[in-house]
């Protein structure tokens, strides 16, 4: 075997040392020798005196062009010397830049190098490299241009107008027919939440839908009372018709409340004055989606034609318009149910008054609208500093726009409040300042400052509601290029532009926003603001607000908002609906490819766990509507999961429950009146005939016919949302299940925790190791968490999910019986064998 270094003797230099020769030769300047040039003995280096007579020798006068010639040599060589050091340079030009501008295209592109260094990267560049990378020259005729070339990779789905800033900086991904940001490629879980938490964070919310109704005020209050949630006030009160603040509702299949639940939403009136009418000239020319449900005589287009109004129409003070925000997953479908619930709206006016002419349009408004949603103490300050209002009349605004600065937290200012304003083009004061927050001395340091401005009809209008506006909008008069130029003409450097009579004034909606699961949990709740404003605008006002130093988020941010504030999800939290079952069947079809793709000694053996359904949730198994043979057909999972029950032939109680699963399905009691139906409902003998009594006393007060299901079968598919914390150790995470406990072993759980309490303990006592390693049977599961995690407001794991109504009855009852003030369950992870004490409770909104 030939030795790895060379001996020493006469082998030659190594590859380093001829490196090291052929810089040093770059490097060096020639010189002249003979008698024009420097004395061969002269030796260069310092004097050994100094002497004071040293311009004596030198001539009165200098002839420049006889000592330029002289000296060619010389400045030749020193030409050539920096040419070939520049040359044979140990870094290349893309290496000279600093490490956080550094990209691997610019290795390859020139284009990706900065001015002052493109000609030698392009001199760098490899001649035989460069021509196979060149691409070919098209002609004008056949050559794309950026427009297009964007637009043909929008074909199956649609970017918002911030995708290109969301595309460099965060991971996306397809959702609901649009490309979306997931999550930022650094690490900014943490971030994040201190951020929603003690300063603001940003998400661009414009992919939601808005769905715009217009027409008489009568006809779009039956069309909300047939659809929105019977719990609580209706889209169509007198508190939101206003226009003052939103409503935040659910919206169901029409006339099919509780069942049917499609997905929450929020209703917006827009404000009008009590003296003034709605004329024509006001009225959207052409919506973008413009659907007539129909008219009573068939004369729809009556009402437009000559200078007035026929005899027998509707007065124009009585025509409304309504805005219907929801998630993009139910968009079409929410679409179809607001027409085909506007016809019998229709026709149920017709039948009451056939002397008039009814109408009602209902427009999609998905590419005029956008929205940002900014949650976080600091975001009124934010706002403050990015907007510039035009000068307004209104003694309310001025008052609110003021106050802004004062407010230490947005949740000092009535829920759901609705500000109407205009603003400058946010471009003209680009960089913004941050208003900084200021705080009254007379007031107690731990309370903070409460809002003097409250919701008026006057403080919500805008200019925003009108179609005519927003398409004169859609385009910028100025682009950035226009006033950028303008600003280097500034004499002073950095000042802000005067806003000319050319520039755009731009109206925009600004709504309170609070995320909260209940009132008892107010303390982890976030509160913020959702500004509105028309498209084409969407990058203008979203660099304004991000260069004031807010984080920006994506969809996980804005989930573990709602999971830190205690509130459910849509829709991973929402089961029973038709988006669930899809985020449900797709998030198991990845899970299960890799958990398939892992060897089988690295992987959780599921089937020696116990646990029955790893991938989704057997809601229907839960409630006994199916069986667990059934459901594990169904899904699929096979593999190494076992059997939860005995071979053979199925009973008669099983087919019965197979046979009932097509008209039984499971549902979700929502609204802010759960815990109240509840607490009423477990005081009867019979609690499913007091549910269905319950809510056909509420369909009976919105004009509904009594529900057409039995109670027992009610009773028997119902769900409800609840939050499971852990006693002790332990965190939730998705798919945990929970557990129901025996009387006796709910006494020792007690126990074991009275002990750890006492002794101050932090470690598990052997009592509660023993009881965490008793596997409970199948029969005891009696739900899911949908989704778990630690929580970092809390400091302890936490867990939203959903059980069936009728194990909550039953967890009360044992409650009651041991007089303990909470319901206690376990919880277990479905790759964990240890199972957890936990308390349970009812979320509700």
């Amino acid at each position: 075997m030939p030795p790895k270094r060379k001996a020493d003797g006469n082998d030659g230099p190594t590859g380093r040392e001829k490196k090291k020769q052929r810089a040093e030769i770059a490097r060096t300047i020639a010189v002249q020798a003979g008698p024009s040039g420097a004395s061969s003995n002269a030796v260069a280096g310092p004097s050994g005196s100094v002497r004071f007579d040293s311009m004596k020798g030198l001539p009165g006068s200098l002839d420049v062009e006889r000592f330029a010639e002289s000296r060619a040599f010389e400045i030749k060589s020193m030409h050539e010397g920096m040419k070939n050091a520049r040359a044979s340079a140990t870094q290349r030009a893309w290496q000279q830049l600093p490490r956080h501008l550094r990209r691997r295209a610019a290795s390859h592109d020139v284009r990706r190098v900065p001015l002052r260094l493109r000609e030698k990267a392009r001199a760098e560049m490899d001649p035989m490299r460069r021509k196979a990378l060149g691409r070919p020259k098209l002609g004008k005729a056949k050559r794309q241009n950026r427009t297009q070339q964007l637009l043909k990779r929008q074909r199956d789905k649609t970017w918002l107008e911030t995708h290109l800033w969301h595309a460099k900086r965060m991971k996306m991904d397809n959702m609901w027919g649009y490309r979306l940001a997931m999550e930022p490629t650094e690490k900014s879980f943490r971030a994040s939440h201190r951020a929603s938490v003690h300063g603001s964070i940003l998400h661009d919310a414009s992919y939601y839908g808005i769905i715009e109704l217009r027409g008489p005020e009568k006809v779009l209050r039956d069309i909300f009372d047939r659809c929105c949630d019977k719990q609580g006030s209706s889209a169509g009160a007198k508190r939101y018709l206003t226009g003052k603040i939103i409503c935040e509702t659910h919206i169901y299949e029409r006339d099919s409340y509780p069942l049917g639940l499609i997905a929450p939403a929020t209703a917006m009136w827009q404000p009008v004055a009590s003296t003034s009418t709605t004329t024509e000239s006001e009225a959207p020319s052409e919506p973008t989606v413009n659907v007539t449900t129909g008219s009573i005589e068939g004369n729809a287009n009556a009402k437009k034609k000559g200078k007035g109004k026929e005899k027998g129409t509707l007065d124009s003070e009585t025509l409304r318009v309504a805005w219907v925000r929801v998630h993009p997953s139910v968009f079409s479908e929410v679409f179809i149910l607001l027409r085909n619930a506007a016809s019998f709206a229709l026709e149920a006016a017709r039948n009451s008054d056939s002397s008039k002419v009814y109408e009602v349009e209902i427009a999609d408004l998905r590419q005029q609208i956008n929205i940002f949603e900014i949650m976080g103490p600091k975001s009124s300050q934010i706002i403050k500093g990015a907007l510039k209002p035009i000068p307004d009349d209104r003694p309310q605004f001025k008052e609110f726009w003021e106050s802004l600065s004062k407010l230490q937290s947005p949740g000092s200012v009535p829920s759901g409040m609705i500000i109407g304003f205009t603003v400058y083009d946010p471009r003209l004061n680009f960089p913004p300042k941050n208003a900084k927050l200021q705080i009254d001395s007379d007031a107690l340091p731990h309370l903070p400052a409460a809002s003097h401005v409250f919701p008026s009809i006057e403080l919500a209008k805008s200019e925003i509601w009108q179609e005519n506006v927003r398409k004169a909008l859609q385009r910028p008069h100025y682009k950035k290029k226009e006033l950028d130029q303008r600003r280097s003409n500034n004499l002073v450097p950095g000042t802000s532009l005067q806003a000319l009579r050319q520039d755009d004034r731009v109206p925009v909606l600004l709504i309170q926003r609070t995320v909260s699961g209940s009132s008892a949990d107010s303390a982890s709740a976030l509160h913020g603001w959702t500004l509105i404003v028309p498209s084409g605008w969407g990058m203008p006002f979203f660099s304004s607000l991000t260069h004031t130093g807010t984080r920006v988020g994506g969809q996980r941010e804005r989930q573990t908002q709602a999971f830190e504030a205690g509130c459910v999800c849509f829709p991973r939290d929402y089961p029973s609906t038709q988006p669930y079952d899809e985020y449900v069947e797709e998030r198991a079809e990845d899970e299960r490819d890799k958990w398939e793709r892992t060897p089988p000694a690295k992987r959780v053996n599921y089937s020696k766990l116990g646990t029955r359904s790893p991938w989704t949730p057997d809601w229907e198994v839960v409630l006994g509507i199916a069986s667990a043979r059934a459901a594990e057909a169904e899904g699929g999972d096979g593999g190494d999961l076992i059997d939860t029950q005995r071979d053979g032939p199925p009973t008669s109680t099983a087919v019965a429950l197979n046979s009932e699963k097509a008209s039984v399905r499971p549902w979700l009691l929502r609204g802010p009146d759960v815990q109240m139906i509840l607490d009423k409902v477990s005081t009867m003998f019979h609690p499913g005939a007091g549910l269905l009594d319950f809510i056909n006393e509420r369909r009976l007060k919105r004009d509904e016919a009594p529900l057409s299901v039995r109670a027992d079968e009610l009773w028997k598919s119902a769900l409800v949302s609840i939050r499971v914390t852990p006693r002790g150790r332990g965190s939730p995470e998705d798919l945990t299940i929970i557990y129901s406990v025996t009387d006796e072993e709910a006494c020792q759980w007690i126990k074991t925790e009275a002990q750890r309490k006492k002794g101050a303990l932090l470690e598990d006592t052997e009592d509660e190791i023993e009881l965490s390693k008793r596997l409970p049977s199948q029969e005891a599961i009696i739900g899911y968490v949908t989704s778990g995690n630690y929580s970092l407001s809390r400091g302890t794991g936490h867990g939203i999910g959903a059980i069936p109504v009728a194990r909550w009855f039953e967890l009360r009852q044992q409650a009651q019986r041991l007089k303990q003030g909470y319901l206690l369950v376990k919880i277990r992870n479905r790759g964990d064998p240890i199972c957890r004490a936990a308390s349970l409770e009812v979320l509700q909104g």
